[in-house]
């Protein structure tokens, strides 16, 4: 019993040490900063940026030696019949010295083959040829280039990544916006639905007195489970929230997470006029720059496909070794090899393809041409929407104001229209229109310090502000 016990003890014990192990206290700060280093898509730009170094080295090996072995093991099962003309024979006196001599070559001689020749095996039924061989590559156009492509490509992978970063950072700004704001509407949610039910309640025993009318119960009735549905319903998505706020870090979606920012808080820290006026330099941009590099791209296949109407030259040595033998005898240290070596230079020239390489150059021209247009095309394209995102970021500051001012106001309103309704001065539609719009304000004034965030997030990453 005693170790049951103290089994059910190390049992809990372990758990509640794991389930510390999976919470997490997180500033918006520390979530980018986790993120930049630990979010999926993080993680897979840095594979593709150390998949593109090793494709670097991959193009550099071409142009150094390369040295390849081969080993070839051939076993006749049944060797080759050569034919040798029977005249060859007639004045061989080692084969041939008698009447009786020629009579029995004739007699031995194979039926099947023509007549005039005799049947001969060459060489042994088995042999091995072993082989070393050394390439170096002298000079290739197509190399050039290629050694040229490599790096551009390595430059692509490493602007997709600090590309990724900047995403990300936005991701997980708007994730953990998406968080606090459903966190805000559960508080605000929960004080409306107790200030309801008390009146529902108050206004039920005046009616049940007779001083007031069926109807302005069953309509804080109405009000009253419309503000539970919705509750509920905040409720259900503040779990999604805080599952994709764990996708956007990189985290398991079940990972426990406290966040130690409030939206009121960020809200407020995130108001920075300063901000509109920074001036924009669409060079530094990343995603011009990213258009740079696939203009440059370009350009290097019209060079690529130039390069190859230029002649390549290859040198190679070549050392060999062979073994003959009628059984397999290759591993006996009595068996004999005969060994071989070979120097050599091959020259390709290209002279006529058809006008193939004629046409494949210029369809290269034009996609550089049209990268051109592309890369105009992304200036005009950056400036616009660096100042759509001042434009943007700026009204968003304006309605998180007016919004704070007007909350206000609507709850002074609702409370005012809530005593004269107890009082008998106003009606229950009064009343209501008062709480409707006082939860419309309340719900703008979150969704304006939302938008205070994320409208930052968003113009920080239209003038490519860099991430810490």
């Amino acid at each position: 019993m005693k170790k049951t016990v103290l089994a059910v003890v190390a049992f809990f014990f372990l758990y509640a040490i794991n389930a510390q192990e999976k919470t997490m206290q997180l500033s918006l700060e520390e979530a980018i900063n986790f993120a930049l280093e630990n979010s999926y898509n993080t993680q897979a730009a840095r594979n593709d940026m150390n998949a593109a170094k090793e494709k670097v080295w991959e193009t550099t090996t071409i142009g150094l030696p390369q040295v390849n072995a081969k080993v070839d093991y051939q076993n006749f099962l049944k060797q080759p019949v050569s034919l040798l003309p029977a005249a060859a024979f007639d004045n061989t006196t080692s084969t041939v010295e008698t009447v009786e001599d020629y009579f029995d070559l004739e007699r031995n001689r194979d039926p099947t083959a023509p007549d005039g020749f005799i049947p001969v095996v060459f060489g042994t039924k088995q042999n091995v040829n072993a082989s070393v061989t050394l390439t170096q590559l002298l000079f290739d156009g197509s190399y050039l280039v290629g050694l040229q492509a490599a790096k551009t490509f390595l430059k692509i992978s490493e602007q997709a990544e600090e590309k990724t970063a900047l995403v990300t950072r936005e991701a997980v700004i708007n994730a953990y916006g998406n968080v606090l704001v459903t966190e805000k509407s559960i508080l605000i949610l929960e004080g409306n639905i107790k200030i309801l039910q008390k009146n529902f309640n108050d206004a039920k025993k005046i009616y049940e007195n007779g001083l007031n009318e069926e109807e302005d119960v069953e309509q804080l009735e109405i009000t009253l489970g419309n503000l539970k549905n919705q509750y509920n319903s905040v409720v259900r998505m503040k779990e999604i929230a805080y599952q994709m706020l764990n996708l956007s870090l990189g985290n398991a979606t079940n990972t426990n997470l406290i966040l130690t920012d409030t939206l009121d808080g960020l809200a407020e820290e995130n108001i920075n006029l300063a901000l509109i006026g920074t001036a924009f330099n669409y060079t530094n941009h990343i995603d011009f720059r990213i258009s740079e590099n696939d203009r440059e791209t370009k350009r290097l296949m019209v060079k690529l496909e130039q390069s190859k109407a230029l002649p390549s030259l290859n040198a190679f040595v070549n050392y060999g070794s062979q073994a003959f033998s009628d059984s397999f005898t290759f591993f006996n240290g009595n068996q004999q090899w005969f060994g071989s070596s070979l120097l050599g230079v091959s020259l390709n020239v290209p002279i006529f393809s058809s006008f193939g390489r004629k046409s494949k150059t210029a369809q290269a021209k034009i996609a550089l041409e049209t990268a051109d247009l592309r890369l105009e095309e992304t200036r005009q394209k950056l400036s616009l929407q660096a100042q759509k995102a001042k434009n943007d970021y700026q009204l968003s500051i304006e309605n998180y104001e007016t919004s704070k001012k007007n909350v206000g106001l609507a709850e002074r309103i609702e409370k005012k229209q809530r005593i004269k309704f107890f009082e008998g001065i106003s009606s229950s539609f009064d009343l209501l229109q008062a709480q409707n719009q006082l939860y419309a304000q309340q719900q703008n004034y979150i969704q304006s310090m939302l938008n205070v965030i994320a409208q930052k997030a968003a113009l920080e990453n239209a003038l490519n502000i860099p991430t810490k």
